[in-house]
């Protein structure tokens, strides 16, 4: 019979293997189905497949909020935005060796990241984010959204992909995949965290933001390898964007968020440190495998900092 230890690592193991194989399906069935609309790989990357990998964030944030445990959220998403820039970004550009960029991601993409990363870090600042705070970044990502999409030029191509009934199948399939693998990693992870004795605080900096990150990882570095590295750039970008407004909102509707000091003195600068850094870095609409190497080293740096405090 296996003990806790075993058991959660058999977990961890299989979990995986169901986020890969679902977000491969998720990629190719949201890719194809947005195309066949004329809608651009960054739009689809910075949309549908943000908002899909999204939602363990979101899912672990409400059910955090739910338990009394809601100093959890605002560390989830700080976390989770800090591993989006530092290791799903670095990852991707260390292993395609430079990540080209089709559209320039300034024209509002990039400086609407900025603000909505402003926007927390003036919120959370006096430790609480209470409902009618909530509602304003409810607004923000409406706004995002209606113009992310209706600002983009569709493709006036002739050889538009035919979307086929097992596309949608797949499309949704692999949505549920993505979630129930994230959700079981973040179990496994919070499980092997706690026998390790490490305190509430940094398994939700670390390892739930790390597990709930694990779809951007895995559908990004896929992206990469198949030549679609706008997708997984936008897919960082609609994460990050997402996670500060739909899953702080949604989670301060549900009650008021309290923050450790301890998350606003060290994480929220860093993660807005990092998103500066993003921004410095696509600005040429290019990423190099040198700063990809750099955004890994930013990572690994707050995973030391975090354990050895």
């Amino acid at each position: 019979m296996l003990g806790p230890l075993s058991l959660n690592l058999v977990i961890f193991i299989v979990a995986i293997l169901v986020l890969l194989k679902g977000s491969d399906w998720f990629i190719d069935s949201a890719e194809k189905i947005g195309l066949s609309f004329g809608i651009s790989p960054f739009v689809i990357g910075i949309t549908i497949v943000a908002f899909g990998t999204s939602l363990p964030e979101l899912a672990t944030s409400i059910a955090a909020v739910m338990n009394g445990d809601s100093e959890i959220v605002i560390g989830n998403v700080l976390g989770s935005n800090i591993a989006n820039i530092g290791l799903v970004l670095g990852l991707v550009a260390v292993v395609v060796g430079r990540i080209s960029l089709e559209q320039n991601i300034w024209h509002v993409d990039m400086s609407y990241l900025w603000g909505s990363a402003f926007l927390l870090g003036f919120i959370i600042y006096d430790g609480e984010v209470t409902r009618l705070e909530g509602v304003f970044f409810l607004f923000g990502i409406v706004m995002f959204l209606v113009y992310s999409i209706g600002s983009q030029e569709k493709n006036i191509e002739d050889d538009l992909p035919e979307v086929l009934p097992k596309d949608y199948f797949f499309l949704v399939l692999g949505g549920i995949l993505v979630y129930f693998g994230a959700t079981y990693v973040i179990v496994a992870i919070e499980v092997l965290s706690g026998l390790a004795g490490i305190g509430k605080d940094t398994i939700a900096l670390s390892a739930v933001a790390l597990g709930t990150s694990l779809p951007e990882v895995v559908v990004s570095l896929s992206a990469a390898k198949k030549g679609k590295t706008s997708l997984a750039v936008g897919n960082v970008l609609g994460s990050n964007i997402f996670n500060i407004f739909v899953v702080t909102g949604l989670s301060s509707m549900v009650g008021p968020l309290f923050i450790p000091p301890a998350v606003i003195a060290f994480s929220l600068p860093l993660m807005l440190a990092m998103t500066l850094l993003f921004g410095v870095m696509s600005n040429n609409q290019r990423i190099t495998k040198w700063e990809g190497m750099l955004l890994l080293l930013f990572y690994i740096f707050y995973l030391f900092k975090l354990f050895a405090g």
